[in-house]
């Protein structure tokens, strides 16, 4: 079996539009969370969301590349071109070599609603445009970027609900390990629109704490009331250890595990033995023990019943080392297909930085998630070695174990 690295990162993130921002975000412990009016506007329970910038591609993209972008490609392309150039990858490169690319992806709404609201108003379907389809499938990110890099690999959206991101990580890295290709680009996308977030908002899964935008979104704290939504786009470069040495490519961390499994339970609400199965998979995998994890950034979204199964899985496996735990997600929000591809590059980022990131608005435990160790400052740490949890709709569960590669660059 072929031992995993990554040798690129790139994020575009409500924290951040590049790797650097982010770090610094991650650090200082700032939300990217704002109220959003209009959403309150057109009958929104929740106006809260993560706010991220539609980029601007004119004059870096040519118009047959652009038209088929919707949001969750373009905030993809933007991550795939850092990543890329973080990783010493160029065009001919891409062009000489069979470079795969898994994107986790679980929706494009906004594009299929403006499609149908142009063909109900003017009652012709002629006047939808050409790049609309190529915007409204869910495979939109690795369609678009498959042909804008001239990729000849391994290529298929993975979705999962908000595992997603992860899950394509986790299949890169099978699919690397067992030597059926040498690289992958791997990452996850979210649109933030209101198109997108509409049917989650009827479900009341949202946070109202409208009067503290930065203040709503609090994982595992007493008081949570909701998630908040968020989006953008995250991108790894993966590779076999031997293309990277090959090229001499910047090597940033290893993969060692990867864990999954299906709760087989409640359609939303996490449990705690699924999870789990996932979490002692990934060990199994990595060949490691719960001793050897310095760090763990939680999926907890800031809802009641999931934090608390969370710390639930989190401290029977690891109440012997009790680990720092922290989410991201409470300066984020909850980035949705997005988020276990860029929850990987934020856990890299303090692994190559030497701290770990606050859980920020943890004020209070609950009697579950008082039973693990989570830290409300910014913590200067060593990290060797790190597992990052997703989980989803329909019991979808996702763990991954990265290893520092002590030789590795920073960002």
């Amino acid at each position: 079996m072929k031992r995993v690295v990554i040798t690129g990162m790139g994020i575009y993130s409500c924290i951040g539009k590049n790797l650097m921002e982010v770090r610094d975000s991650l650090y200082e412990g700032k939300s990217g969370i704002i109220l959003d009016t209009k959403r309150k506007e057109i009958g929104f329970r929740s106006g809260l969301t993560g706010w991220v910038e539609r980029p601007q591609l004119k004059g870096r993209l040519d118009r047959r590349s652009r038209i088929g972008l919707g949001a969750p490609g373009e905030y993809a392309y933007v991550a795939t071109e850092e990543a890329l150039q973080n990783a010493k990858i160029n065009m001919e490169f891409l062009e000489k070599n069979e470079v795969g690319i898994l994107y986790g992806n679980d929706s494009t709404a906004e594009a299929v609603v403006q499609a149908t609201d142009i063909v109900r108003e003017k009652r012709d379907t002629m006047l939808i445009g050409s790049g609309a389809i190529f915007q409204g499938m869910n495979s939109t990110v690795t369609m678009n970027l498959s042909v804008i890099y001239k990729l000849k690999g391994i290529n298929f959206t993975i979705s999962g609900a908000c595992a997603s991101g992860s899950h394509a990580i986790g299949i890169g890295y099978l699919l690397i390990r067992s030597g059926l290709q040498d690289t992958i680009i791997c990452g996850g996308a979210q649109e933030i629109n209101p198109c997108a977030m509409g049917s989650f908002d009827a479900l009341s899964a949202f946070s109202i704490r409208e009067h503290e935008p930065a203040k709503a979104s609090r994982p595992f704290d007493r008081d949570r009331d909701g998630l908040v939504p968020s989006g953008g786009a995250a991108t790894v470069i993966l590779e076999s250890i031997q293309s990277a040495q090959k090229r001499g490519a910047p090597i940033i961390a290893e993969v060692l595990g990867y864990g999954f499994s299906s709760n087989g339970n409640h359609i939303s609400v996490p449990d705690v033995a699924g999870p789990v199965r996932a979490l002692e998979m990934s060990l199994r995998e990595a060949n490691i023990s719960p001793l050897d994890i310095d760090y763990i950034n939680a999926h907890a979204t800031s809802t009641p019943v999931g934090d608390g199964n969370e710390a639930l899985a989190i401290h029977k496996i690891f109440h012997e080392k009790n680990p720092y735990v922290t989410s991201t997600k409470s300066m984020t929000g909850h980035e949705c297909w997005m988020a276990g591809a860029s929850e990987v590059i934020y856990s890299v980022l303090m692994m190559q930085n030497d701290f770990i990131a606050p859980n920020i608005n943890f004020e209070n435990p609950d009697k579950d998630t008082a039973l693990i160790n989570i830290p409300n400052k910014t913590v200067y740490a060593k990290i060797d070695m790190f597992l990052s949890n997703s989980f989803g709709f329909g019991g979808t569960n996702s763990a991954l174990i990265i290893k520092k590669i002590l030789s590795c660059g920073r960002f």
